[in-house]
């Protein structure tokens, strides 16, 4: 019973998901979202009360989601630097290739202009780019002078900027080419010449899949 009820939760949760990245905030209704879950009003209600908890559900899994991949790639690289630019595109992967990560990603911009700012996500993410950022300064990555916090802020916002334009131009069809391009632009002017070459090469790679546990996104947000 108890794995029944979880299954249905996340049925919840990947519809809403989905319906609030097609219709948005503001037009998804409870039956676009039911038709997408496949669950009864019921069973709907059993787990969240209303839209707006559902639509919070999301957005903490969608960060859950972002905040679990850069978890598993810094235990699984050692090379801060190398570390940040992976991040980078398992964020893009995510947006490509998970629905939670798609709706939670419309729902934080529109939500927030409703509501008042999501700042979390934004937040917790600068803060694990500077965390990444320090090391790749004391590993002697970066050049001489770099900001940490700066550049975080930076690759944040220039992300965010990239992800929002490939969404509105191509559906995010060419999210990794202008990922590509945003750190070919960058990374000349924050790394040291000696990581130059490595860090460039990286930043022109797909995206890797990671061992991160898909399900975790949404075991969180119960």
């Amino acid at each position: 019973m108890q794995q029944r009820a979880e299954n249905t939760r996340q049925a919840v949760l990947l519809g809403a998901a989905v319906s609030f990245e097609k219709f948005g905030y503001g037009t998804a209704s409870l039956s676009t979202i039911l038709a997408h879950a496949g669950v009864t009003k019921g069973a709907m209600y059993f787990h969240y009360a209303s839209k707006e908890e559902l639509a919070h559900a999301v957005i903490d899994a969608q960060h859950q989601m972002a905040m679990d991949g850069a978890l598993a790639i810094d235990s699984q690289v050692s090379v801060a630097l190398d570390a940040l630019i992976y991040v980078s595109q398992e964020m893009a992967r995510q947006l490509v290739e998970e629905p939670i990560a798609r709706g939670g990603m419309r729902l934080t911009l529109e939500i927030g202009s409703i509501q008042g700012p999501v700042q979390r996500p934004y937040v917790d993410w600068i803060e694990s780019i500077t965390a990444l950022a320090k090391r790749a300064g004391t590993e002697g990555d970066l050049a001489e002078g770099v900001d940490a916090e700066a550049l975080a802020r930076f690759v944040v916002g220039a992300f965010t900027g990239v992800q929002t334009l490939s969404q509105v131009l191509h559906g995010r069809d060419d999210l990794y080419d202008r990922l590509s391009e945003m750190w070919t632009l960058l990374l000349p002017a924050v790394v040291a010449p000696h990581a130059l070459e490595r860090a460039v090469g990286l930043a022109r790679c797909a995206p890797r899949t990671w061992s991160v546990a898909r399900s975790t996104a949404l075991e969180a947000s119960a």
